[in-house]
């Protein structure tokens, strides 16, 4: 596929929604029973309730385009095509992880799927996929990269000047921003004035501000920004509005206190993606429910064999430490 074409959404293509997040769904679950249990190095930032925008933003992508993420990462890359596996050995600290063990949850890369990093930075990936557009429009190529980040990050001051620079070179980038409802503890109307999808308005860079647990939603917003930056009309900017559903990390109950109200909690829950997107492709003849069960049980399973893949998986030698660290030096011609 080249130029502006998006695929539609054929019957096939939102059962492979529905799949995909499925299968975040349910690998974001087994990390949370994982760490509790003391079994995952590190801190964790889980990315249950919002699997909705990760897998709408990537299903209008090619597989050459590019993205950058978070430290909530994990949805983002499994949408864009990432094996569990190599996920879950990443996660343990493992050699067959996709940085050999040493990127661990929030520094995950694969060059091969077009994820060019997750990033522990907040808003750190920002001017890295502004980068990589910049790098396509120089080359002539019509790729796209998407930049997800978060609600605090689009306080950041690298957001803004990504922006400029997108804007005044039309820049083939499309910058989703997924507000979740909280910067780490604190809610946007605390920290945020206006709305986060007009701050590229004086820019010239158009905004719309969707339902982030409507994966269709998310994918149309995504695929009319595309078929913009392939046209070389420039960047667009998306706030998805969702909700996590767990905390900023695992494990944050011993020193953040209660912060979300219980009823706010159980609204945002009551309107979750996964089941609303199953039950609108049932209602639409799409799919049944024992299809919908098989796939979570394919799924379930898949991510189960992820974890015996993790274990059998060996450790870093420490004499690795600083391979892949830095580029080779006295190769280039």
């Amino acid at each position: 596929m080249t130029g502006s074409e998006v695929l539609p959404l054929t019957p096939g293509r939102q059962t492979d929604l529905l799949r995909r997040m499925i299968r975040i769904r349910r690998f974001e679950e087994k990390l949370a029973a994982l760490f509790k249990r003391g079994q995952l190095p590190g801190f964790v930032h889980l990315y249950l309730g919002e699997e909705a925008v990760a897998v709408g933003a990537c299903a209008a992508l090619r597989a050459d385009d590019r993205i950058t993420s978070t430290h909530r990462g994990h949805g983002h890359l499994i949408a864009k095509g990432a094996s569990l596996d190599r996920m879950m050995a990443e996660l343990f600290g493992r050699v067959d992880g996709y940085c050999r063990g040493k990127g661990g949850s929030m520094h995950i890369v694969s060059f091969d799927l077009g994820i060019i990093g997750t990033n522990g930075i907040v808003g750190g990936g920002i001017p890295i996929g502004t980068g990589s557009a910049w790098g396509d429009n120089q080359l002539g190529r019509d790729n796209v990269t998407v930049v997800f980040f978060g609600d605090g990050a689009s306080n950041h001051g690298a957001f803004f000047e990504s922006m400029n620079l997108a804007a005044i070179w039309k820049l083939p980038v499309i910058f989703v921003c997924e507000n979740n409802g909280y910067s780490e503890w604190t809610p946007p109307e605390k920290l945020t004035a206006g709305r986060i999808a007009d701050r590229g308005t004086p820019m010239g860079i158009p905004g719309v501000q969707v339902d982030g647990n409507d994966v269709v939603a998310v994918h149309d917003a995504t695929a009319s920004a595309v078929a913009r930056a392939r046209a070389g009309e420039g960047p667009s900017l998306i706030e998805a509005r969702t909700y996590r559903w767990h905390g900023h990390n695992e494990g944050e109950e011993a020193f953040a206190g209660k912060y979300r109200p219980d009823q706010e909690q159980a609204e945002w829950r009551a309107r979750e993606p996964v089941a609303a997107y199953g039950a609108r492709l049932i209602r639409d003849g799409v799919i049944t429910r024992e299809e919908w069960d098989a796939i979570d049980a394919e799924e379930t399973d898949a991510v189960d064999r992820s974890v015996e893949f993790a274990l059998k998986s060996p450790l870093p030698d420490p004499d690795e430490a600083l391979l892949d660290l830095f580029a080779p030096i006295g190769e280039a011609k």
